[in-house]
């Protein structure tokens, strides 16, 4: 299996469409944004409107999840977990679904937000671009019903597929691992990773653990047809990523940069004669990133302009082989050198 192969079998419902989704939550968000349980469900209800504009409504139960944006020093608002009833999804665009990570607008009365979250939403989307071992993630246009306030307030979100299902329709497994090795992760993947992440410059990331005490891995899961080596790593959670420009987001100081706009690249010297290969799929798809970006209405032009000319400063730095020379072989990193980043 190669990071470049077909799907095994095509996506579930809510995830096969790019259309924006329309919905109503209604929950005690008071309570859940106050209390921010990770176990404790509470009961919520998910609303929107059918074929024939009737409304479909089906129970729901949330709790908050993650963790620098479940602390409500970062955002006011956290995280989601949603938790649908199997029974009621049947023929609905959520059939197939059980749980689901919603990612949500942080910061309620800061208008810019929103402009984040839907960048967000394209790091997923060029990702998935590239190879089909990739989370979906659908947008939404969601309104929030507080039920204990009154309050409403509305703004986009986007959910992200399960973990099983994008490995069950590659043909993969998910595998839950304490420590894994460089040469155990299969070498096209490797780049393919780590120049995606250099394109969205994002450090906060790390495809590897060198500590055997610690969990595998950082912002990564991993995958295999096996179960066994070659390991197939699977990014996620791109909000530190200088694409994205949230205004919490700082360079860890393990990276030599001064702000999360700045690239640094974390591929591996190794793997060098691959790159040219690498390179050449991500030249393919570019056009295909800006489609994405300029298709995306309720991205505002402030935000497509950002977006766009970061691609294409991407696209300058790996677009002959004099800039890649400059900006990825020379900037290489030894295992080593690349564990004291991790």
């Amino acid at each position: 299996m190669t990071w470049l192969g077909p799907a095994f079998a095509a996506p579930k419902p809510l995830f096969a469409d790019h259309t924006i989704l329309n919905v109503t939550i209604e929950a005690p968000l008071t309570t859940l944004m106050a209390e921010r349980p990770d176990q404790e469900y509470l009961t919520a209800r998910l609303s929107y409107a059918g074929p024939d504009d009737a409304m479909i409504e089906l129970d729901l139960k949330i709790r908050t999840r993650g963790n620098y944006r479940r602390d409500p020093e970062h955002c006011d608002f956290a995280p989601i977990r949603l938790n649908f009833r199997k029974s009621q999804v049947t023929h609905t665009p959520f059939e197939g679904q059980d749980k689901l990570k919603l990612v949500t607008h942080c910061r309620s009365k800061a208008p810019g937000f929103p402009q984040h979250i839907l960048r967000e939403y394209l790091a997923y989307r060029f990702f998935a671009e590239l190879t089909p071992i990739s989370y979906g993630v659908r947008l939404l246009d969601i309104t929030y019903v507080d039920t204990e306030s009154g309050e409403t307030i509305n703004k986009p979100g986007f959910v992200i597929e399960d973990d099983e299902d994008v490995a069950a329709r590659n043909g993969l497994q998910m595998v839950d691992i304490r420590w894994i090795d460089y040469d155990e992760l299969d070498p096209p993947r490797q780049n393919l990773v780590h120049l995606f992440e250099y394109m969205i410059g994002n450090t906060e990331y790390s495809l590897v653990n060198p500590e055997p005490n610690k969990s595998c891995c950082h912002n990564v899961d991993v995958l295999s047809a096996t179960g066994g080596p070659p390991y197939l790593p699977l990014p996620f959670d791109f909000d530190f990523a200088g694409m994205i420009n949230a205004p919490y987001a700082q360079p860890n100081p393990r990276y030599p940069i001064d702000n999360v706009r700045e690239r640094f690249y974390k591929g591996l010297c190794q793997n060098n004669e691959l790159l040219p290969a690498t390179v050449e799929r991500f030249l393919e798809e570019h056009g295909d990133f800006i489609t994405i970006v300029d298709r995306l209405e309720p991205l505002s032009r402030r935000s497509r302009i950002s977006v766009r000319n970061y691609l294409n400063n991407f696209l300058d730095r790996v677009s002959d082989e004099t800039a890649r020379e400059r900006y990825l072989v020379r900037k290489c990193l030894e295992p080593g050198e690349l564990y004291e980043h991790e």
